[in-house]
């Protein structure tokens, strides 16, 4: 097996968490896309026109069309898609139709979208404009309008929305007649559309903005921090980044476990946030302390104690020391 050398340009995938089976990640070399772990070997040849991460054991790539491979680079589930999706809850939406643009975060194009499982077989029929991942059960779809099915394909809450968003802790974001609320999974408004925007509950609060302000509600739709930042992000671990000219993060009672002060600021993951002081990327643990010094020109998130980071033409992968544990340049 190859080591990972300077010769290997990491993708960053958008600077987002990075998604992995096994610790593997996707790469490329000359132009082709394989996958490494954290030791730095490339375990799956680069041999494909672009992949995406690894869920549930299998990830998307394409080969002319888009298919699935195993951990072992085993194509299981043969080129034949004009779209892919990564799994959720044993099930992928895939498109047959339309154009095939490279658009690793966007579900939007011609053609229909149905599911298949990890074998390959569908499980729903292509039949819908756009469909989403599977959560709590429930995947948002368009036809038409969005509403919600089950893993059946049957429609359980009638496509009646502007926009759906995924299920996350039993309700999900919808938007209604111009402004965002949120519906339980028997299609009831459990608080009506009255936002300008809204975010997916994490930790029983929810980001929404209100005049322009954001502040936070719970499940009953009562303000439990009132608008006043100007932007606000999840919280995980009981924390959630908020800007107020600045960023720093918020408990769940809307006290300030570290100070503003931030230039930027992501939301927690695996202890640690990235954060942007004086133009550089770094991390801090939850008392504000920086564990990795600001020094990175872009930082994701971390994922299974690695985080993706580019400073200058260099690309790569670090650990929770700051060490690069993959590193290339262009």
């Amino acid at each position: 097996m190859k080591k990972f050398g300077v010769c290997l340009i990491l993708a960053l995938w958008g600077m987002g968490s990075i998604g992995s089976a096994g610790s593997l990640f996707p790469v490329t070399v000359g132009g082709r896309w394989g996958f490494a772990d954290k030791s730095g070997q490339i375990v799956i040849n680069p041999q494909f026109e672009r992949a995406g991460v690894f869920t549930e054991g299998l990830a998307p790539v394409r080969l002319d069309r888009w298919g699935y491979v195993d951990t072992s680079g085993k194509m299981v589930i043969n080129p034949q898609f004009d779209r892919a999706e990564v799994f959720t809850e044993g099930l992928a939406a895939v498109r047959l139709g339309g154009p095939a643009p490279y658009d690793p975060f966007g579900i939007a194009g011609s053609g229909r979208y149905g599911y298949v499982n990890h074998d390959g077989k569908y499980v729903i029929n292509p039949q819908f404009d756009e469909a989403r991942g599977f959560a709590d059960g429930f995947a948002a779809v368009k036809l038409g309008r969005w509403g919600f099915i089950d893993k059946t394909g049957k429609i359980v809450i009638n496509p009646q929305f502007d926009e759906a968003g995924s299920f996350s802790e039993g309700v999900a974001v919808v938007k209604l007649g111009g402004r965002f609320g949120y519906t339980d999974t028997g299609g009831k408004l459990v608080i009506n559309p009255q936002f300008e925007r809204a975010m997916p509950f994490s930790g029983g609060l929810a980001a929404v903005r209100l005049s322009d302000r954001w502040g936070f509600v719970d499940k009953t739709g009562s303000l439990a921090i009132n608008p006043q930042f100007d932007e606000a992000g999840s919280f995980i671990d009981g924390l959630a980044p908020v800007r107020a000219k600045h960023w720093g993060f918020l408990d769940t009672t809307g006290k300030f476990v570290i100070p503003v002060q931030f230039d930027n600021a992501a939301p927690f993951s695996e202890g640690v946030a990235a954060v942007r002081l004086a133009g550089r990327w770094g991390f801090v643990d939850k008392t504000g302390k920086f564990i990795i010094n600001p020094q990175f020109d872009e930082a994701a998130s971390f994922t299974n104690d690695v985080a993706r980071v580019r400073t200058g033409g260099r690309y790569g992968y670090v650990d929770p020391s700051g060490k690069f544990v993959f590193s290339a340049t262009n």
